[in-house]
């Protein structure tokens, strides 16, 4: 069967959901915290809304024929996260969720594009996805695929020097507040020099952040 996978995809907002939104809403940052299938034809997420005040969102809500049962959960200044119902244009996302047991880790939609992370269980399971998307003429650009061997490092996009790095350093107290270790004693401790596990702490620390917070950024520059 394989191991699992994790790919990152573009979808065309107006291919998917919250395409009036997306577009009458320039510069403002719609970011999905679940997605839940609730059926053949409709999703239930809940989305993050940023940048925009609560009332012109609103609108914007109210004037989108893709989402249905919009409830606003929360506000805090520019920033409201809804609870929602996609019935327009999410074929594929249920195909995912459904035919290829997929979990979408995370979905980020700004001017125009939805940037999208999925975990597939295998690689035939993201076959699947790419078959019906071709079937359907729909728009799934991959920019980015990966293994999710040797675990635990390669779930998080690490090398395996780069995750006992980081180990390392955690359980030597180098990231508490003050230090209870310096670099140079934590390489000593690792048998590699300072220079080398300075290189690997900020790799590490970088894939880190790609991983988790970019979605949609370029794929791991240390593979």
């Amino acid at each position: 069967m394989g191991s699992a996978c994790v790919i990152r995809g573009e979808i065309p907002a107006e291919e998917f959901a919250l395409y009036e939104g997306l577009s009458s809403l320039p510069g403002v940052e719609f970011e999905v915290e679940r997605i839940v299938e609730t059926g053949e034809e409709a999703a239930m997420p809940l989305v993050w809304v940023r940048g925009g005040d609560h009332e012109t969102v609103a609108d914007a809500f109210e004037n989108d024929p893709s989402v249905r049962e919009i409830e606003l959960l929360s506000a805090f200044d520019d920033e409201q996260l809804y609870r929602m119902e996609w019935v327009a244009d999410v074929d594929l996302v249920l195909q995912m969720l459904t035919n290829s047991e997929a979990t979408i880790t995370d979905a980020y939609g700004t001017d125009g594009r939805w940037h999208l992370r999925v975990l597939y269980p295998d690689r035939e399971s993201l076959s699947k996805t790419t078959e019906f998307r071709d079937e359907e003429g729909l728009t799934f650009d991959i920019t980015a695929i990966r293994e999710l061997e040797g675990e635990p490092a390669g779930r998080y996009g690490l090398t395996k020097e780069q995750f006992e790095a980081l180990e390392a350093a955690l359980e030597a107290g180098y990231y508490e507040v003050p230090r209870d270790v310096d670099q140079n004693e934590l390489a000593e401790e690792l048998g590699i020099s300072h220079q080398a596990l300075s290189e690997r702490l900020r790799r590490a620390t970088g894939a880190l952040v790609e991983d988790a917070l970019l979605v949609g950024a370029v794929p791991d520059h240390d593979a």
